[in-house]
């Protein structure tokens, strides 16, 4: 029986090197592919494929986030990271939401089909570079500024974070989200005295020290 993969990467280049490589296996089957975080978790509710390759970086909304909304949906889902970034938030962070590996942009080509094989057999995969920080990271106490702090906020509240740092107005975010303008705001101000943050540009400071969006696309 195949395994049913969804890949979700916001650069097409990277998704078109995943899909090749994938495709030449006879027992992978690309089932889907989506360009951002929310249309990769309408995708899993849609076609329930056994992985999604989830890049973390991705506009609208980010692959923790994605990752939990399919979780939610469909436990039996195996998530895959994929990340340019080692850094231990984004890893811990999508750990974390539910994904059963992590893998390095670097190496990505060289470690995916590894890492699919392993996740649908039921066992978890890092990319090397990244296991002993993960090591590390469980003997060290969380800091209350680590990867758990955006766990003040509700998944409605990171979504709208995510969206203002990128540059979205609040009725752009109310149409995107499907709530009201007044809702989005009230969003904004429970954001604002939760986390202590004064403007725009400190929610946007803070979406990206959180991995909830970043610099760069």
């Amino acid at each position: 029986m195949s395994i049913r993969i969804l890949l979700a990467d916001d650069h097409r280049i990277m998704r078109d090197g995943l899909r090749a490589i994938l495709a030449s296996e006879e027992n992978f089957e690309i089932v889907g592919e989506a360009e951002n975080g929310r249309e990769a978790a309408r995708l899993a509710r849609a076609l329930v494929p056994d992985v999604v390759i989830m890049d973390i970086g991705m506009p609208d909304l980010n692959g923790v986030e994605a990752t939990r909304q399919i979780k939610a949906d469909n436990p039996g889902v195996k998530v895959i990271a994929l990340s340019m970034y080692a850094d231990r938030g984004y890893v811990l962070g999508m750990l974390e939401a539910g994904a059963a590996g992590y893998v390095l942009k670097t190496g990505a080509y060289d470690e995916v089909h590894r890492a699919v094989t392993a996740v649908s057999q039921g066992k978890n995969y890092l990319s090397p570079d990244i296991t002993q920080m993960v090591v590390d990271a469980q003997v060290r106490v969380p800091s209350k500024h680590g990867p758990s702090a955006q766990m003040e906020l509700g998944p409605r509240e990171r979504e709208i974070v995510q969206l203002l740092a990128e540059g979205h107005t609040s009725p752009e975010i109310a149409k995107r989200l499907h709530i009201s303008t007044r809702t989005v705001e009230t969003h904004r101000r429970n954001i604002m005295k939760k986390l202590d943050l004064h403007s725009v540009a400190d929610i946007t400071k803070y979406a990206i020290r959180e991995g909830l969006t970043s610099l760069e696309r």
